[in-house]
């Protein structure tokens, strides 16, 4: 008795429906793998975030210096000399971080530097040229990890990690889709649950907005 014959488009549909199947599935384990550590530290920031009356590792120390800057101040044609003071700051100061801003006002300016969980004000006369820095170092949690899962004063470098980051969730949800698609038990059942959670997720922004 011979074999029954199966039409040569089932089988190509079949192992179609097969390759899919198996490449969604490494995708998106793969993907998991590789975004494992950066989902925890989004999913803790999160929370913390949302929690800012928190007290884990919350502490903010704040030192305060004076003295008098052994550069000049202003330039030979009277503009504020930024760059130089900026760099003496940096050198002999201890200050880190991007300027994130600096402005003049009267016969006094000022440099602001950030960096997440950090923060440092130059104020300097443009006179005498006394300095008063202000900087303010945050704990962990409340602080630097918050700030960088923001990407509040990070660097280039940060923001690429950001930006990968958001791709491989991406990936990983379209993977999991396709993979679903393929198994026919859970199919249903699966698209049930994701439908009530984004209707779910839908009416609690609206509730929040409104």
């Amino acid at each position: 008795m011979s074999a029954p014959v199966v039409p040569r488009s089932s089988a190509t549909t079949s192992e179609t429906k097969r390759a899919t199947q198996k490449w969604s599935r490494l995708v998106h384990v793969y993907t998991s793998m590789i975004a494992l550590l950066l989902v925890l530290f989004f999913g803790v920031t999160g929370v913390t975030l949302n929690h800012p009356t928190w007290s884990i590792g919350s502490s903010v120390s704040t030192s305060t210096s004076t003295g008098t800057l052994a550069v000049a101040p202003t330039m030979g044609d009277g503009a504020v000399a930024w760059l130089p003071v900026s760099e003496y700051a940096r050198a002999e100061l201890g200050v880190s971080g991007e300027v994130e801003g600096f402005d003049s006002t009267g016969g006094s300016a000022a440099i602001r530097y950030r960096k997440p969980g950090y923060a440092a004000d130059l104020t300097f006369s443009l006179s005498d040229a006394r300095y008063e820095l202000v900087t303010t170092q945050q704990g962990w949690f409340f602080g630097i990890l918050n700030d960088l899962h923001k990407g509040r004063y990070a660097d280039t470098s940060w923001k690429w990690v950001i930006d990968v980051s958001g791709i491989l969730l991406v990936v990983m949800a379209l993977a999991g889709i396709v993979l679903q698609l393929m198994l026919r038990r859970r199919r249903t059942s699966a698209f049930v649950v994701a439908g009530f959670g984004a209707v779910l997720t839908i009416v609690l922004a609206a509730m929040t907005v409104s």
